[in-house]
């Protein structure tokens, strides 16, 4: 039925974007590519390619990238963050800061199986220092799961604060591999431990002392560690607020923790920011796009 509805939006005289709005932005992934499927067997068309050639600009980025599954969405932001002209390395560090070394697997597979392209070969190419060197760690998805080592933590922490005083090749270096390959529950013990040696947050330690992508990278790892949704509602607030409102960034998020935590990160928003996510995307976007944002962010009563 969902199929059938989107065919008369799509090839009628013109298009229905208001029914696209509230079919795709209503189901679960799962259920758009069982429509997709049904789609394609009804009319023999494929239904991202009509959505492609119906829609433009944001909109079309918003309904089209509700249709892929999440490792091949991650596959494709990541392979356009790097080609073309110039890479857009804030792409980057979101998308692999903030996955699971699951996610990571399958994405780097989808990455591989959509662009015959290798996605540690890429980013190789594109990024340099020990920037790249940490996001090459991130990508290989070796992260430990679930497990704790008091001692350990103590013996980490040093070594991170002795990395925050010295800030030489060989100390940025410990730092990234702790960063990267440590479970998050024991990085939690590291960072308790950080503070009680240094007396500040890892975070304003590392903004002290690093600077450029490297820093970001980092930090960015870090905030995903004690708290995720935090790390997205602060991402939102800044694409929102300090970039006149940065597209990608917004739908990516939107799109992305839809299905994971996107109420949380919500929630975080109010909290953080005084005024809710519906609200200030209400307020900075316009026309179907719009629509189509608010319906993802699904507002409570109290942000109408």
């Amino acid at each position: 039925m969902d199929a059938q509805m989107l065919g008369g939006a799509l090839q009628g005289f013109e298009c229905d974007k208001d029914m696209l709005i509230d079919i795709l932005t209503q189901r679960s992934n799962a259920q758009r590519q069982m429509i997709a499927e049904a789609y394609q067997s009804m009319y023999g068309r494929n239904l991202v390619g009509d959505l492609k050639e119906q829609l433009s600009s944001h909109f079309k980025d918003v309904m089209v990238g509700l249709m892929y599954p999440p490792p091949l969405y991650d596959a494709h932001e990541l392979w356009h963050a790097m080609k073309g002209a110039g890479t857009d390395e804030n792409c980057l560090i979101e998308i692999l800061a903030s996955r699971t070394s699951g996610e990571i697997f399958q994405l780097r597979e989808a990455y591989c199986l959509q662009y015959s392209s290798n996605l540690q070969e890429d980013i190789y190419s594109e990024t340099s220092g020990h920037f790249r060197d940490t996001l090459m760690n991130l990508v290989q998805g070796t992260r430990e799961e679930g497990y704790e080592n008091p001692a350990m933590a103590a013996q980490d922490a040093m070594v991170l604060w002795e990395a925050c005083q010295q800030r030489t090749g060989e100390h940025k270096t410990l730092l990234q591999m702790i960063l990267c390959n440590k479970s998050y529950p024991q990085l939690w013990l590291v960072f308790q431990e950080f503070k009680t040696i240094s007396g500040q947050d890892l975070v304003d330690a590392i903004n002290d002392c690093y600077d450029g992508y490297f820093q970001e990278l980092i930090v960015a790892i870090v905030r995903c560690v004690q708290d995720k949704a935090s790390y997205f509602a602060y991402k939102l607030y800044n694409a929102i607020h300090d970039f006149g409102f940065h597209n990608k960034t917004v739908i990516r998020i939107l799109i992305a923790r839809s299905e994971i935590d996107l109420l949380t990160i919500r929630k975080r928003y109010k909290e953080r920011y005084g005024k809710s996510l519906f609200h200030d995307i209400r307020n900075f976007a316009s026309g179907h796009y719009k629509k189509a944002l608010l319906a993802l962010c699904a507002g409570d009563m109290e942000d109408y």
